[in-house]
């Protein structure tokens, strides 16, 4: 017995549906544990650490003077070496990367919580409530081109949906953003304990 016609133009109808739900970017996760990371390099004001990322795709962490950095991927060495983009005032990174993947798998971008230490005025330290969470999504280096760098950034305490809004902002911006020539920005809400983004690009990079 054959389905009615109006049971076939309903499945034809949700079909396409199904279709473009199943070809759209999707995230996966891993930690980012640095006593677990390899050490490049080490002074007195911090370190550059290796450090294990998604499906041979590593993370290249390093701190300078309580600041943190992070670079994903196949980075040009000149980038790794001198590339630093954190925030003015005392930083830490989170401790679980999501890595956005394109329909074929690839991971193309990342968001990771950055945590921004603001001084309390009363207490003249960093607290609890004078902390900042900010959202930052990342390009990750492809093989064929070396390039990683900061894209975007969300505030955590003043967007309610901000991963959600992280992750359009890697799907819509990532993809043709240019490291050394376009500038990162902020996008949705921002509030006054996001703190003020810093960069060190090499000038030979751009």
């Amino acid at each position: 017995m054959k389905p009615p016609i109006s049971t076939l133009l309903a499945a034809a109808l949700i079909w396409p549906v199904i279709t473009h739900a199943a070809q759209a970017n999707d995230s996966a996760y891993t930690d980012l544990d640095l006593d677990k990371c390899r050490t490049v390099a080490e002074d007195e004001m911090g370190a550059s650490l290796l450090c294990r990322g998604y499906d041979g795709y590593d993370v290249h962490f390093a701190e300078s003077d309580l600041r943190q950095s992070t670079l994903y991927g196949a980075v040009d060495k000149k980038l790794e070496n001198e590339v630093f983009e954190s925030f003015t005032v005392f930083n830490h990174v989170g401790s679980k990367i999501e890595w956005r993947r394109d329909t074929g798998g690839r991971p193309f971008a990342t968001i990771l919580r950055w945590f921004i230490e603001n001084i309390d005025d009363q207490a003249g330290m960093p607290t609890k409530e004078s902390n900042g969470q900010v959202l930052v999504i990342s390009r990750v280096a492809q093989p064929d081109d070396g390039l990683g760098c900061v894209v975007g950034y969300v505030d955590a305490l003043s967007n309610p949906k901000a991963n959600e809004l992280a992750r359009r902002v890697a799907d819509e911006q990532v993809p043709g953003f240019t490291c050394g020539s376009d500038r990162s920005t902020w996008f949705g809400k921002r509030g006054e304990k996001s703190g003020e983004p810093t960069h060190v690009w090499p000038e030979t990079a751009q």
